[in-house]
């Protein structure tokens, strides 16, 4: 049972209220933007502690909870009505009866943002504002049983609310009812919140509303969106991606600036093509290698691949991805900003849909659907800002990795694939912090977004600008005070308490003739609107307030300089970065990723694939669950890998020359499924020359053997090193060594062989000439040579 107010201690209320600001600090000081990371490694960030914790810090200390759901219109008009409506929870375990419903209103204006915030830190219990008595009970619920809710809506005249200095007052609802010790005058229960009144005004604020679309993004080792469940939630009508989009379009052509990580888009992309695996099939033509891709607007290598003033990445770096880089140089591999059509088309074909199975057919049109709808939502006069690919931790990156931001940042380009919307690059964190390291290191043209806390928040004596010049650099200052919400009890970030929120801190910058600096609010990550958005923007659309782009919010307006040493980055934030372990991984797998694309003879898109898996594993939002998020990234580059090493090099166990020169075969075998080309680097440990061709096709599946020539002039063991790369040199991993005999002679050899010729040929010229000799000398012999014993030739008879 809820305790009546006279047995609550005197500052319950208060302390619970400072419980709940204090757990709100330190949630924002671990870095984790306030939020509790999911069981899963995939699962999206809960809602923001900025929230959160100022829903637990007022707790029900009254036994009616009041609610005000609606508030129309949302300043103090200067003529006509206030309509309000909400509801009465009874809280209790007793019977509430005969619960006047009462307005009340404050009776000092408060004139800058420092008082606002200071007013939200009021005990909930405090008093603030007389009540409205006259002509009676407002509303009257008759009897209100424990746990039942029942609506009120009522009309406050305002003749009735005598105020008429300018400025922004406490509003509010109190409950008086009869419980079981029956009525006193005091409020069982309360609802406040802030209402502005400028009078007459004929000047108006260029006020910005920044929606941010973050969320992690985590794949398996094949490619895949991970997660799948959560996404599902996520983009489902109800879900907090989907919420953010409708809520954007109840702007309804209003002026918004959208903030977007590309990351999120393309995996819902992913998703509405079925959420297929990484894919090395041919994206060029074969049988026209050199035409041009039908979804790049320039080829690579083209002057427009450096249209940045970035280095591009034409070869993969071997530099160590922790050391930070020299200024102007970018050694890390990553696609151009001209890379497109990595996100496979989505399936709109009833037969290709009917081919997956219920979960992934659901999650592809519901994802095809939440694209749409972001398109149709941003309006022709909205912004729309893109994050560094994957929400990059930027200030773990300008520690440890700068190249790998800027490869990130190259990465998003200037268009959201597949929904065709133009984008101008950005940085901010989700809590609005950044190191200065960060600030030294981004683009020149990039959107900086922080919050005034870095400069000790809105000050009384000093209110601070929206615009300001550090080292050189333009930042937008996002309020703070705003994204805190309207004062308790209740919800503090309900789509009234932040639009009541944002009109009261756009009314005293306005009333501030000194200054009027613009007012630029990003929504805090993790919200959605409870109510309907169309009322929240039309709440805001008031003669005093212009809705505006960041852009044109800040557009000519002098930014004031502020030191780097003025700038205050909070240890927590600090303690709460990624670690150079979670960079190396993000590099090494967008390294491997080029060697693949490298390597495949018909696919030059899988290196930009490969890159979207890797970027998001170091993102801010996944500070949380680092491990899980590292595993992920070392887990694709496996499977890389492992497909690098498919292409491999044999050679035989051993050659030998048989002169100064001979050949070398080598055998090259294809195991994957695309066809590769690939060089190869042969080297002796002794001197000798090796002719290797200059590149080698094999088919998918295939082999071929190629001839090395080698030549050297010193005999003896040559161990020869054959090292398999890709077109660049890279090494893929495949590795053989041969022995190779050089087993040539000396020109005294030479000589004494030539010797032993004409000696050879002269002694079978010698038996030759005998031969005919003796032949000759049987045919004709002598007559000295004939026996003894035979008769000589008789002459021949003359008779």
């Amino acid at each position: 049972m809820v305790l009546p107010r006279s047995l609550l201690p005197a500052r319950t209320g208060a302390r619970r209220v400072a419980g709940g600001l204090l757990a709100v600090v330190l949630a924002g000081l671990t870095g984790t933007a306030g939020l509790a990371a999911s069981s899963g490694a995939t699962g999206p960030l809960a809602a923001p502690a900025l929230a959160g914790t100022a829903q637990a810090a007022d707790e029900d200390v009254e036994p009616l909870r009041v609610t005000i759901d609606a508030l129309t219109p949302g300043e103090l008009p200067r003529s006509g009505p206030l309509e309000v409506s909400g509801s009465v929870t009874n809280v209790d375990d007793d019977t509430w009866t005969t619960i006047n419903l009462y307005p009340f209103l404050g009776s000092t204006p408060l004139t800058t943002p420092a008082e606002l915030s200071l007013a939200r830190e009021t005990d909930v219990l405090d008093f603030v504002g007389e009540r409205v008595t006259d002509p009676g009970p407002y509303a009257v619920i008759d009897t209100l049983e424990p746990g039942e809710s029942v609506g009120y809506s009522f009309t406050v005249a305002r003749s009735r609310l005598e105020v008429d200095e300018r400025g922004v007052y406490w509003f509010g609802v109190h409950a008086l009812g009869q419980g079981v010790d029956g009525r006193d005058p005091n409020a069982d229960g309360r609802a406040r919140t802030f209402l502005p009144y400028v009078g007459a005004e004929d000047r108006s604020l260029p006020v910005s509303v920044v929606v941010p679309l973050r969320r992690r993004v985590l794949h398996d080792a094949d490619g895949r969106v991970a997660g799948l469940e959560s996404w599902a939630e996520a983009l489902a009508p109800g879900g907090s991606l989907a919420d953010l989009v409708a809520f954007g379009a109840g702007a309804e052509g209003r002026s918004l600036t959208w903030l977007v990580d590309p990351a999120v888009t393309d995996a819902a992309g992913r998703l509405a093509a079925g959420n297929p695996a990484r894919s090395t099939t041919p994206t060029i033509d074969p049988r026209d290698p050199g035409a041009p891709d039908a979804d790049d607007t320039s080829a690579p290598g083209s002057p427009d691949d450096t249209a940045t003033g970035d280095p591009g990445d034409a070869s993969p770096s071997t530099d160590d991805p922790t050391s930070g880089g020299s200024e102007g140089t970018d050694p890390a591999p990553g696609p151009t900003e001209q890379d497109t059509g990595t996100v496979p088309p989505r399936l709109e074909d009833p037969d290709e849909l009917a081919g997956l199975d219920p979960q992934a057919r659901a999650l592809a049109l519901s994802a095809a659907d939440w694209l749409d709808a972001l398109q149709d939502a941003v309006g022709s006069g909205s912004q729309v800002l893109a994050l560094p690919y994957g929400d990059l931790d930027v200030a773990a990156a300008a520690r440890f990795a700068p190249e790998v931001y800027r490869s990130a940042r190259r990465r998003s380009g200037s268009e959201l694939e597949g929904i065709e919307l133009s984008t101008q690059p950005a940085l901010a964190s989700p809590l609005g912090f950044l190191p200065v390291e960060a600030l030294d290191m981004v683009r020149e043209d990039e959107t900086i977004l922080l919050t005034d806390r870095m400069l000790g928040g809105q000050r009384a004596d000093d209110p601070l600008p929206a615009v300001a010049s550090v080292l050189g650099r333009t930042v937008v200052l996002t309020s703070s005070g705003a994204v805190d919400g309207g004062p308790g009890p209740g919800p503090r970030l309900s789509s009234l308490g932040l639009r009541q929120r944002i009109l009261s801190e756009a009314a005293v910058r306005l009333l501030d003739t000194g200054r009027r600096s613009p007012l630029v609010v990003t929504l805090p990550l993790g919200w959605a609107p409870d109510t309907d958005p169309a009322a929240f923007f039309d709440a805001l659309a008031t003669d005093w307030v212009d809705l505006d782009t960041v852009a044109e919010a800040t557009a000519d307006r002098r930014a004031r300089p502020v030191e780097a040493a003025e700038l205050t980055y909070p240890r927590g934030q600090l303690d709460a970065e990624l670690g150079p372990a979670d960079l190396t991984a993000v590099s090494e797998l967008v390294e491997v990723g080029q060697n693949l694309q490298d390597l495949l003879t018909f696919n030059d898109r899988i290196a930009s694939v490969v890159s979207a898996e890797a970027y998001p594993t170091a993102s801010y939002l996944t500070r949380p669950i680092r491990a899980a998020a590292l595993r992920s990234a070392q887990a694709a580059e496996e499977v890389i890998r492992e497909q690098l090493g498919a292409v491999e090099v044999t050679a035989p166990p051993g050659v030998t020359l048989s002169s100064a020169s001979g050949r070398l075969p080598a055998t090259i075998t294809n195991g994957l499924d695309e066809s590769v080309t690939v060089r190869l680097d042969a080297r002796s440990d002794q001197p000798m020359t090796l002719r290797v061709p200059d590149s080698i096709e094999i088919p998918a599946g295939g082999s071929t053997t190629v001839l090395l020539n080698a030549t050297t002039e010193q005999q003896g063991v040559h161990n020869v090193t054959l090292v398999l790369t890709d077109v660049n040199d890279v090494p893929l991993g495949s590795i053989d060594v041969v022995p190779i005999r050089a087993a040539q002679v000396s020109g005294v050899i030479w000589l004494i062989m030539g010797s032993g010729a004409v000696l050879l040929f002269g002694a079978i010229a010698v038996r030759l000439v005998r031969r005919v000799r003796a032949a000759r000398a049987e045919q004709h012999p002598h007559p000295d040579d004939q026996p003894e014993d035979q008769p000589a030739d008789e002459p021949e008879d003359r008779a």
